[in-house]
């Protein structure tokens, strides 16, 4: 099993994330049921897989487990009785998924009931999962656009605001070898970062390298890479596969001041991003930015900032944004979400991270890491929940953040790191999937769309009026949102 590995850019940037996949390990064949007594000597077996899981788990680490019963009820009693935090069910199978420590996994054997218990094996699949929870993949295979082609984000740009791109990494370059990052920028600023300006740079030059960083070219995949099939035979595609993106490089070490001169470089040129004259459908016009970065622990919601001035004015002008929530977790007591996120404004999205458990399930975990809102103040709750967990994307080794994932693959040119930092580019590319399918629709009415269809799994606080303080309305639902925005 890959553990997660969660970076940060810039002032405590919402990390990034990727999710990759190895082959099934052999595993027990399900024993006979075996009649359990708490407290008893009669255990339920445990598959081969499992038990070389928790040798290595050290105390007060948790991991998945699938509990069989002789029917459901014994399986949900024995996750209640042992402590184990349940995630989902396959209930004519009678087998409950759930989290929990070595301890509550030795107690659940005991238990009553319980037939089996199993471990989370990596298996090997033909897409990134992620994009199987968000049913994201479903849409870009089954659904089409205003423009009677797939549902892939085309015709929208992504305003990308990060430490940079690759522009030729092969995640990011269209079949007839140009490249997907159609406008290429670098934030420059002076010494005392009081004052800086966008200059354009070719779409040949590598700003992510230029600025010593790495997250932008992930986050960049996930967002709008480009089907591509790996040397194991993987098939993976950002969330928007037919979006453009426009980059726009703060750097590594980012400050405020250029974090908003790029955006408001996009409010100044969203409409003609490549210059005047330079058509539509060759450099469509920026509908949505990304951004994930933040402050460190939170904060609280200024309406007077700058940023949500210029957020406020783009959302008036028809372009979204997304904010990464933050990787400070939390529980309820105090709001940790990124500041920027908490505005009202339509269009104005804040998105937590979804685990999947590396299986596509659509009832996982709300990821550890991912901020909460104060349970007391809605206004701080995240809006929606998108993978964020363990998510594959383009990188390079050689590069910071890059480095520090745990699967690199192609030759270091892929590489799987968590954090809301890749919930955020989901929705940033959804984003772009749903202004396809209605080109006329206000960044609210986008909003509206994937917040009123997300599915509302069961992890975590329970929902109030619709939403919770820790993962907003739910896990974001592509179909059903294109279903509601359609004109």
């Amino acid at each position: 099993m890959r553990r997660s590995v969660r970076t940060c850019l810039g002032i405590g940037v919402a990390a990034v994330t990727a999710i990759t996949t190895a082959a099934l390990p052999a595993t027990a064949s399900t024993p006979a049921p075996a009649r359990g007594l708490l407290g008893g000597t009669t255990l339920a077996p445990v598959q081969d897989f499992l038990k070389g899981q928790l040798a290595d788990l050290v105390s007060g680490e948790r991991t998945t487990v699938l509990v069989h019963g002789t029917d459901l009820a014994a399986a949900n009693n024995a996750v209640r009785v042992a402590g184990l935090t349940r995630s989902t069910s396959f209930d004519q199978i009678g087998v409950v998924v759930a989290r929990g420590t070595k301890a509550q996994i030795a107690a659940a054997r005991a238990v009553p009931g319980v037939t089996y218990l199993e471990g989370n094996a990596p298996i090997e699949l033909t897409q990134t999962t992620s994009n199987t929870a968000t049913r994201g993949d479903e849409a870009y295979r089954t659904l089409t656009g205003a423009d009677g082609t797939a549902l892939s984000g085309r015709g929208v740009s992504v305003g990308l605001i990060d430490s940079g791109v690759d522009p030729t990494h092969p995640y990011l370059t269209e079949a007839d070898g140009s490249s997907v990052v159609v406008s290429n920028h670098k934030v420059l600023c002076d010494p005392f970062e009081a004052a800086c300006q966008v200059l354009d740079v070719p779409n040949t030059v590598d700003t992510d390298t230029l600025s010593v960083g790495g997250h932008g070219t992930h986050v960049a995949g996930i967002i709008a890479g480009r089907e591509t099939t790996l040397s194991d035979g993987k098939t993976l595609h950002g969330a928007a596969p037919g979006a453009k993106l426009v980059s726009l490089s703060t750097g590594a070490a980012l400050v405020i001041v250029g974090a908003d001169t790029a955006l408001n470089w996009v409010l100044e040129n969203h409409d003609a991003p490549c210059g005047e004259g330079v058509p539509a459908a060759e450099c469509p016009p920026i509908k949505v930015t990304n951004n994930s970065y933040g402050p460190s622990g939170g904060g609280e919601f200024d309406p007077d900032s700058a940023t949500v001035k210029l957020q406020r004015a783009l959302a008036a002008e028809g372009v979204a944004t997304v904010w990464a929530a933050g990787n400070d977790g939390g529980d309820g007591s105090e709001s940790l979400t990124n500041p920027p996120g908490q505005d009202p404004t339509g269009g104005v999205i804040s998105v937590a991270s979804y685990n999947d458990l590396e299986t596509g399930t659509r009832d996982g975990e709300l990821s550890d890491f991912s901020s909460r809102g104060l349970e007391s103040d809605r206004s701080t709750w995240p809006d929606i929940s998108a993978p964020g967990d363990t998510i594959t994307s383009s990188c390079r080794i050689y590069l910071p953040i890059c480095s520090t994932g745990l699967d690199p693959q192609e030759n270091g040119d892929f590489n799987t790191i968590s954090g809301t930092s890749m919930a955020a580019p989901h929705i940033a590319g959804i984003v772009a999937q749903l202004f396809q399918a209605n080109p006329s629709a206000t960044p609210g009415q986008v909003e509206d769309a994937i917040t009123s269809t997300a599915y509302q799994f069961s992890f975590g606080a329970p929902y109030v009026g619709g939403s919770s303080y820790d993962k907003g309305h739910g896990l974001v639902d592509v179909v059903a949102a294109a279903g509601a925005i359609a004109p």
